[in-house]
Formats: C-alpha cells, sequence, structure tokens
C-alpha cells in the first residue's frame, strides 16, 4: 500500500503464529483467575475492529475532498490526465470482475461453514440471511437513493458510504469553482483532517500485531487447525486472481492495445517490482520504478511524472481485486449467497471506495469493512482474513505498481511515443 510508514512484517507473521498455537492449545474453557482466554481474545479483537471502523467516515471524506479538489485544480489535466484516467478506470474494473469471477468460481469460503458461527452472536447469525439478502428488483433503485441522501449528516452518522463519496467528490469539485482564497481555506482544512486521521492510522497499525493476535487466537480457540485449510483456500485463489489479472489481462492489453512485447514490461520492472514486494509498499517503490519507466522502458518524462505518481496514489488494482474477493470469501463462510445484482454493486463500491482511501496504512481492511457494512454482514468476519492478509500484502503491492507502470506504457502509446520496451531500452542499463 502507498504513503505507508516502513514497518517490518515480522511483528505481524510472529503474532499469527503464535496465535495459531496459543488459540488450538487454549481452545474455549482454558482460563486465568476465573477469566477465559478466549473472552480476553473476543473483547480485545472486538476493540480492535471498533478502532478500524472508527476512522472510516472521516478518513474517506477527507482523503476523496482534498484529492478532487487538487486534481480538479491542477493546470496540468488535459489530453493526457483524461487518457490516464480512462485507463486506471479500465484496469481497475478489469481487476475487480476479475477477482468476483474467481471467487465465485472457486468458492472458497464453502469449507467455512460451520467453523465461522462463533464469530458473531448466535441472534445475530440467525437474521443475517434477511439482513444481507438484497432484493433483485429493487437492488439498482436502492443504490441510487443512497447515492443521494436527503441528509448528509444522517448518512455520515449510519454510514451511508455511496451517499458519502457521492457528497465527498461533489464537494471537493465545488471547492475549485469557488474564489482561489475560499478554496485554499477549504483544501487546507480537509488536508488537515486527512492528515489527522493518517497520524491515527498509524496509531492503530502500531497495535495491528495485538489486534491480528487476539482476532485469529479467537478463530483458532474456536476451530483448531481445520481454520489453516480453508484459509489457504483463499490464499490459493487470491494468488491465482492476481496472476490471471497480471499474468494474463494486462499482457493482452499491452500487446494489442499498446502493441508492445509484454514480456519486455516485465523485464524492464523487475527491480521496481522486486523493491515493491519487499517492502509491501508501492510507494516505497516509486522513485526506482520511474527510473525504470524512464530509461528501462523508454516512456518520456512527462508521461512517467505524471502517471506512476498518481497511480500510486488512486490506482491500486491488485488491492481492488482483493478486496472485492474478500468481501465475497467472507459472505460464503456465513453460508450466504449474494446475487448477481448485489455483486454488481460490490463491484461499483469497490471501485469507488479503493479510490478514497488508497493512500492509507492497510487500507484494504478498511475497505472491506465498509463493504461488510454495505452488504449487513458483521465487521468481525474480518478475522477470518487476517493469518494471511500481511502476505498477500506484499503480492498486492506488486501488482498495484505493475499496473501503474502499464498504464504508463498505455499513454505513452497513445501519444504517439515510439522505441517504447523494445530490446535496446532496457539493454543499455
Amino acid at each position: 500500500m502507498p504513503h505507508r510508514k516502513k514497518r517490518q512484517p515480522w511483528a505481524v507473521l510472529i503474532a499469527i503464529v503464535l496465535a495459531i498455537f496459543i488459540g488450538t492449545i487454549a481452545g474455549k474453557e482454558a482460563s486465568l483467575f476465573g477469566i477465559t482466554f478466549y473472552s480476553v481474545f473476543d473483547v480485545i479483537g472486538k476493540m480492535f475492529i471498533n478502532s478500524l471502523t472508527l476512522i472510516v467516515v472521516p478518513l474517506v471524506s477527507s482523503s476523496i475532498i482534498t484529492g478532487i479538489a487538487r486534481i480538479g485544480s491542477d493546470s496540468q489535466f488535459g489530453r493526457i490526465g483524461v487518457k490516464t484516467f480512462g485507463f486506471y478506470f479500465l484496469t481497475k474494473v478489469l481487476a475487480i470482475v476479475i477477482g468476483v469471477l474467481v471467487i465465485n468460481l472457486f468458492q472458497p469460503g464453502v469449507r467455512n461453514l460451520g467453523m465461522v458461527s462463533n464469530l458473531v452472536d448466535p441472534n445475530t447469525m440467525s437474521t443475517l440471511k434477511e439482513t444481507v439478502t438484497i432484493d433483485h428488483g429493487n437492488a439498482f433503485v436502492g443504490m441510487l437513493l443512497d447515492l443521494v441522501p436527503p441528509n448528509i449528516l444522517a448518512a455520515f452518522a449510519k454510514g451511508n458510504m455511496l451517499g458519502l463519496i457521492f457528497f465527498s467528490i461533489l464537494f471537493g469539485y465545488a471547492i475549485t469553482h469557488i474564489s482561489a482564497k475560499s478554496g485554499e481555506v477549504h483544501i487546507n482544512f480537509w488536508n488537515g483532517v486527512f492528515e489527522a486521521m493518517i497520524n491515527i492510522t498509524h496509531y492503530i497499525m502500531r497495535l495491528l500485531p495485538i489486534g491480528v493476535f487476539c482476532l485469529v487466537a479467537k478463530v483458532f480457540a474456536e476451530t483448531g487447525l481445520q481454520s489453516l485449510w480453508s484459509v489457504g483456500h483463499f490464499f490459493v485463489t487470491v494468488l491465482f486472481g492476481l496472476a490471471v489479472f497480471a499474468f494474463v489481462a494486462m499482457p493482452l492489453l499491452l500487446k494489442f492495445v499498446a502493441k508492445v512485447n509484454p514480456w519486455n514490461q516485465y523485464r524492464a520492472m523487475a527491480p521496481a517490482l522486486i523493491t515493491a514486494f519487499s517492502t509491501s509498499s508501492s510507494a516505497a517503490a516509486l522513485p526506482i520504478t520511474l527510473e525504470c519507466m524512464e530509461k528501462r522502458a523508454g516512456v518520456s518524462n512527462r508521461i512517467c511524472s505524471l502517471v506512476i505518481p498518481l497511480g500510486v496514489s488512486i490506482n491500486l488494482t491488485g488491492s481492488a481485486l482483493y478486496e472485492g474477493m474478500a468481501a465475497l470469501y467472507i459472505a460464503q463462510s456465513f453460508g450466504l449467497e449474494i446475487s448477481m445484482p448485489s455483486q454488481f454493486l460490490i463491484v461499483f463500491l469497490t471501485l469507488l471506495t479503493s479510490i478514497g482511501i488508497a493512500s492509507v496504512p492497510s487500507g484494504s481492511l478498511v475497505i472491506i469493512l465498509i463493504l461488510l457494512r454495505f452488504m449487513g454482514l458483521p465487521p468481525e468476519g474480518i478475522g477470518l482474513l487476517l493469518p494471511v492478509d500481511r502476505i498477500l500484502d506484499m503480492f498486492r503491492s506488486t501488482t498495484n505498481l505493475y499496473t501503474d507502470g502499464c498504464c504508463a506504457v498505455l499513454v505513452a502509446r497513445s501519444e504517439g511515443e515510439q522505441n517504447i520496451l523494445t530490446k535496446k531500452t532496457y539493454e543499455e542499463i
């Protein structure tokens, strides 16, 4: 994820291993001074989830408002900007659709049936199907009504993310059409809110190993080692979805739209991709990416300087693919069937929210919580993802950066640039 403070993954990975071991041994009955370990895991885990949901509304709104306001006031945006956003939109939609198709094909969550009943209150489980089911005939109408709420404060309070996103985009655009002095005041205010929320997010992420430990330990205290099979199946399914996108969909775009050799793109970006994978951060690999795309791929600086940094901020295709898959995986784990109209809305919402909090550390977890709320699923379901989320983050970050490089090539070729991804460009380095 971009703009993330550098953190070593070892603390989280060690927490996961310890949680599997301690949770399996402790079970639901082991106690100390009359207090079961399971209840401690449960309380701390819920507090961690609550801390994530706490930041959603101010974080998303301030991020979108400042982003739209700055983009709308940028005089450099013209033909190249339109093309850039067009390819961002195309690649992100491709990624989300591929993820939804793959998760429906393999259905890894079905193997969790009977395992997740203890994640939430029994009364919640009994009414879950009613709260999640979306009427086919009214699905689109309901989305439109949520998109334009009658009371924005009520929408904020209720967590209506569609209404929140629509209002934030509209508000950010309106800022660009008021006086320069007033516009600057608004941008500074909302940017201050955003920076404050980012700091709060960093504080929460410092507690990530503890939160992960308790949530994972709770799952294994309930189900034992059988949890590993389902989570492992989900892990492989996500990797397959990322592979289809990175090794099939994107090469086809490069081959038939940009008319370049897709294999040369991997070779040109290899140093940047290795950096993104090892750091789990596309922002950390940004300087290397710019150098790779200019010197090894042969894309001009005027294209790279716009497409790559902007893509690192808003075009997180690997993360978007994962978020849609994760939400549907959790629904499958609770034994719920999500209708196709509902899945279409999930694709749409994922597309919007992944723009709003792309720069947030561990932003995928926040987006997944938004999707769970939209689907009517309990936020505790996110505990099913935590054993593998940190490792998958490395693959998502690499896919995010690779797509940004591909978009730079697509834009450059559409602008008529020649000698891109030829053998000469990367062998001269």
